[in-house]
């Protein structure tokens, strides 16, 4: 058995695509799936399966919760090895910050940078962002919701053809340690 996350864009945000999480963890329970958690109401959760990869499940999961809740969800699954990996790789002093000062975009494919390539990042100092496997890591000193650089990088010509969605530094943490692998 695997653990994912499944990372679900823009539900449960103003009062619209309201995904209740009891619904979701049962949700994934009736898809077969085991361990089922969820993290916070903004659309994390965590399961255990031994079938399809994440792509598959992915999709899978956007079908059910369009069944199930009658509107279209985004979806991106990734493994614990993948998420523990992405914590480790950022380029930021994430110790020395404050969570609401780092985010990480996950993207359900890889990135070319020259995407990103018009963005003049001196223009935005302090803020600063740089791609990773799959994902963004975005340094906003001053939060997300003040962000002008973030502002640009959610512009839809840089993820045309993209599921992209974001968490803070502490969600990130978090999904990596919840999937990780139980100890006895």
């Amino acid at each position: 058995m695997t653990t994912y996350a499944a990372l679900l864009r823009g539900i449960n945000v103003g009062g619209n695509k309201k995904v209740p999480m009891a619904e979701l963890r049962a949700l994934l329970q009736e898809s077969g799936h085991g361990a089922v958690r969820t993290y916070l109401q903004s659309g994390q959760a965590v399961f255990t399966s031994d079938h399809g990869d994440e792509e598959t499940l992915a999709a899978e999961l956007t079908a059910a919760i369009e069944r199930r809740f009658g509107f279209s969800a985004d979806v991106i699954v990734r493994g614990h090895e993948y998420l523990r990996a992405v914590a480790e790789a950022c380029p930021f002093p994430a110790a020395d910050l404050q969570a609401k000062q780092l985010h990480v975009t996950y993207f359900s494919a890889p990135v070319d940078a020259a995407r990103f390539a018009g963005i003049d990042q001196p223009a935005f100092l302090p803020e600063e962002f740089r791609l990773g496997d799959r994902v963004l890591y975005l340094y906003a000193p001053d939060g997300l919701g003040r962000s002008k650089l973030a502002e640009q990088l959610s512009r839809p010509r840089l993820t045309k053809d993209l599921i992209a969605t974001s968490r803070n530094w502490n969600t990130v943490l978090k999904l990596v340690e919840m999937t990780a692998p139980a100890h006895p």
